[in-house]
């Protein structure tokens, strides 16, 4: 009895490391990423605004895997995150500070950039250590990973409440945040580090070796439709902010964390649909979120686009979420953290680089003397949505039985 005893205790200190990693995680991340498009415009630099998102994108085509291969091969993930946490925190602290003081607006986008660098790889390889740590991750990481949005949702409330939403205060604050997440990797228990090979090639050390993951069909399409899908999403934190401004809805950080309230009950609910439903279809039905996200908020009024908003949570999770558990149950544990870091380079590279330079494209032909044409600009993004949908429904094929047939194959 002691002993049963002992296991349940130490699960939920498990369990609380995890949620406590997910939460800050979550909760720096959403003090850069959310008023960054307000506090640009506020310090005139609309004009570096597209590229400063699409930093976001250029990074992850380059440190996501190489420290996916570094946490596959060579140090321990823990140890990995520890370092990029802390890298992040000072790359964030002296953006904001280049910002504040008015520095030249192509070294804020150097040192943006920089930050973009540091920050791409920690969600896959936070991804990694907690799958790693899960007994069934096929029913426990929604849950968890609801952490991280809760912990989004207060970041937002903390640069709203600070009435940093156009202040480079809201940069100064998630860098705090980094330093705490770096300092609470020492209570995590390190994974096995990797045995290093005698001898890495330069494309073993640059994570390249996880594009062979693309070979298998039913991996390539989740890949592909996951990194399309990011292109119309890539319009929705820089532009959603200025539309709400613009009817009226001034504390925008606090007003698009209405998204991550579906998210956190679209993530609890996961675990029952992965058991239930086909991948196919729970795909299909965050991509359908997707085009009906879109279309709302091309209705161009308050309550429509903040219905829209609130569906981001829903269409994220369906698509984004089950991909990751998709790759966690699929591929090989040796290349679990390269799998993460390809798919983050596939939606943050690939899928952003493509969305945040085409959507602000998108925004500009949209924007005449006389303001902003949202219904266009909204109706173009669900259009795009709905492309990816269809090559979704008519490309992937699947195993006919969900998860718990490809859990089985596996043991198999």
């Amino acid at each position: 009895m002691r002993s049963v005893w002992v296991l349940r205790t130490v699960r939920k200190a498990e369990y609380a490391e995890l949620v406590v990693l997910f939460f800050l995680q979550g909760a720096a991340l959403a003090m850069w990423t959310v008023p960054l498009s307000t506090v640009l415009d506020a310090h005139g630099l609309h004009a570096i605004k597209p590229f400063a998102f699409a930093a976001m994108a250029l990074a992850a085509f380059i440190s996501p895997l190489i420290f996916g291969a570094m946490a596959d091969r060579q140090a321990s993930p823990v140890v990995v995150l520890r370092g990029l946490s802390l890298a992040t925190a000072a790359a964030m602290a002296l953006a904001s500070t280049a910002i504040k003081l008015g520095w030249n607006p192509w070294l804020v986008l150097g040192l943006i950039q920089l930050h973009a660098l540091c920050s791409s790889p920690t969600s896959s390889i936070a991804s990694t250590i907690i799958l790693a740590r899960l007994a069934d991750a096929q029913k426990e990481f929604g849950p968890i990973r609801a952490m991280c949005t809760l912990g989004w949702m207060t970041g937002c409330w903390v640069v709203s409440g600070l009435g940093a939403d156009t202040s480079p205060l809201a940069g100064y604050s998630g860098a705090v945040i980094w330093v705490l997440a770096s300092a609470f990797t020492f209570f995590l228990p390190e994974l096995e580090t990797p045995k290093a090979a005698a001898h890495l090639a330069w494309h073993e050390r640059l994570g390249l070796d996880a594009l062979t993951l693309l070979k298998n069909p039913d991996h390539r399409v989740v890949f592909i439709t996951s990194a399309l899908f990011c292109i119309p999403l890539a319009g929705f934190y820089p532009y959603a902010p200025p539309h709400l401004r613009q009817l009226g809805l001034l504390h925008t950080s606090a007003w698009m964390s209405l998204g991550q309230v579906t998210e956190v009950i679209a993530m609890f609910s996961l675990g029952a649909l992965l058991v239930r439903w086909r991948l196919k279809w729970i795909l299909a039905c965050g991509l359908g979120f997707g085009v009906l996200r879109f279309a709302l908020s091309a209705m161009n009024g308050k309550a429509w686009v903040l219905s829209g908003i609130l569906l981001h949570g829903c269409s994220y999770t369906l698509v984004t979420i089950t991909a990751q558990i998709y790759l966690d149950q699929r591929v090989d544990a040796l290349w679990r953290a390269r799998g993460q870091a390809l798919l983050t380079l596939m939606n943050s590279g690939v899928g952003n680089l493509v969305g945040y330079l085409g959507t602000g494209w998108w925004f500009g032909a949209c924007t005449h003397s006389a303001g902003t044409d949202w219904t266009l600009f909204w109706g173009g993004l669900a259009a795009t949505a709905g492309l990816v949908m269809a090559y979704f429904l008519t490309a992937y094929h699947g195993v006919g039985s969900g998860f718990l047939r490809a859990k089985e194959d596996r043991q198999t």
